[in-house]
């Protein structure tokens, strides 16, 4: 009876998400799980053999042909198959159909709409905006979608670009600042460096603040008051994003 011979340097595949990377002027390719590629960018997706469906690099996914040991040195300095997929996995081009691709670009557009709904308000009555709002503001913008950045890496793009075109900004955390008496010059001196808004103050005999703050000060401002109040004064989160109250949208 006649043998069916199949290559060693080929593995079958099926069901699978290609990553392709061009190097060295050679290609080279990951077989992943569908769906997973987008969530591992994302950082959703942490376990790597979720992702890949096998840790070998390709020369050619769909006919089943590892690439050589030397072409891989060549091209990434090393022979590691594990190291060289993540490279791939991180900076490859995910090969999708064009259907796919523009259901892909328009899910990961109402995620990044969301997360700025999410994380903004408007400053002049520190009420949010709904997803509606910031979706068409996007697109009075332009805003195209970059598929290899993550959805939180682009919202920050959006709300930079949206600040000129309407009243947008990052919601305010809201902090409970003590600090012993004999250290209120020092604090309040350090906070209005830091350009912190002021809504409560009261001296009893020691200082109690309740301060609005941007998210990216928070830990400057909780470092600076242990430091000035050598570990006495503390600053507790009252809450991680400060709206009006009330179920009023722009809209």
């Amino acid at each position: 009876m006649a043998m069916i011979f199949t290559p060693t340097n080929q593995v079958r595949l099926t069901n699978v998400a290609i990553v392709r990377m061009k190097k060295a002027g050679k290609r080279f390719e990951i077989a992943c799980y569908k769906n997973k590629v987008v969530s591992w960018r994302n950082k959703v997706e942490k376990d790597l053999d979720e992702v890949l469906q096998t840790p070998t690099v390709f020369a050619n996914v769909s006919k089943g042909q590892t690439a050589k040991k030397e072409d891989l040195v060549a091209a990434f300095g090393t022979e590691d198959q594990k190291e060289i997929c993540l490279q791939i996995l991180a900076k490859g081009e995910l090969q999708v159909s064009e259907r796919e691709r523009h259901s892909q670009l328009e899910a990961m557009f109402r995620d990044i709409a969301t997360t700025v709904a999410d994380k903004c308000v408007n400053p002049d009555t520190r009420r949010p905006y709904t997803v509606g709002v910031i979706e068409r503001a996007m697109k009075d913008v332009h805003y195209s979608v970059k598929h290899h950045k993550s959805s939180k890496q682009q919202a920050l793009e959006v709300i930079r670009q949206l600040k000129d075109h309407m009243p947008i900004d990052r919601a305010k955390m809201k902090l409970k600042v003590t600090a012993p008496a004999r250290d209120t010059k020092k604090v309040m001196e350090r906070l209005k460096q830091l350009e912190c808004q002021l809504e409560e103050e009261s001296h009893d005999p020691d200082l109690l603040l309740v301060l609005l703050v941007d998210p990216g000060t928070f830990r400057e401002v909780d470092e600076s008051v242990r430091r000035e109040t050598k570990g006495a004064g503390s600053v507790e989160v009252v809450s991680v994003k400060e709206v009006k109250e009330g179920d009023e949208l722009l809209t």
